[in-house]
């Protein structure tokens, strides 16, 4: 049975991208209001690009293993500051200019999201979700609000940890048994013979990147989506930022479901 606030609406999760969150426009904003009529929603963030520009300013250098930045104490602490401080007011200002009601939440707060390390001698402090604080979220929808979460955890000793937005929004997602996930992109969907794709598998996908109709930078999109497929959560979807999502009952973008009966024409 797919998650409700108190049996109302389905929930839907919406992961935007770190780089497209200076893009997103008013009307995408805007079609929230159509969302939420049909939705519980919840939004889950990245900001990779603001991270990196604030280390720069601050001269401090990254570290990598084996091309995953390693999150030391001070890069942690850039990372709290614009996640949980400037991407996150960038959004629910945004939100609230469009009379919304948006509540700007971090993982690490309230234990709302648990987490371990992935890899702590390698990758420093980067974690990934062992448990949501799901009541904490539901309550917050039931009461009108829409949560919008920096993904950052806390593990079990307190200790404040980086998590890929991507995997936080996949964890949320299987947790509150949302009914579908987003990810918002700078594409309409997945895009062949210069048409969207409204609805396709892993499996299809798997023979257009093979056949070229998916390539460069929409690979590792298409392949976050997928791997965010579980039994839990059956359907995905790839959607503009720079478009409303929503086009009268419809969400406009391109499904990815584990499996699928017959191809919307």
């Amino acid at each position: 049975m797919q998650a409700t606030v108190r049996n109302d609406k389905p929930v839907i999760v919406i992961k935007l991208g770190g780089s497209m969150i200076e893009r997103l426009t008013e009307e995408f904003y805007e079609s929230f209001h159509g969302l939420l009529k049909h939705y519980h929603c919840l939004i889950v963030h990245g900001g990779g690009p603001a991270i990196t520009a604030l280390l720069g300013r601050m001269d401090i250098e990254g570290e990598f293993h084996e091309g995953l930045r390693k999150t030391t104490k001070e890069t942690l602490e850039v990372v709290e500051m614009v996640l949980g401080g400037k991407v996150n007011a960038q959004i629910t200002s945004a939100l609230a200019r469009q009379d919304i009601l948006p509540v700007g939440l971090k993982g690490c707060d309230a234990s709302l999201l648990t987490a371990s390390y992935v890899n702590q001698e390698d990758l420093g402090f980067v974690g990934q979700v062992e448990e949501v604080k799901t009541d904490l979220l539901y309550n917050c929808m039931q009461a009108g609000y829409l949560p919008v979460v920096a993904p950052l955890g806390k593990t079990q000793n307190g200790q404040t940890v980086n998590i890929n937005a991507d995997l936080a929004a996949a964890a949320i997602a299987k947790a509150m048994q949302a009914e579908k996930l987003l990810f918002v992109t700078d594409v309409p969907g997945i895009i062949s013979e210069d048409e969207v794709i409204k609805e396709t598998s892993p499996e299809e996908i798997e023979s257009l990147i093979s056949g070229g109709c998916i390539y460069g930078g929409m690979i590792p999109k298409v392949q976050s989506a997928m791997a965010a497929l579980s039994e839990h959560l059956q359907e995905v979807m790839i959607v503009s930022g720079e478009d409303a999502l929503i086009q009268g009952d419809r969400m406009k973008g391109t499904k990815i479901r584990a499996t699928v009966k017959e191809r919307a024409e």
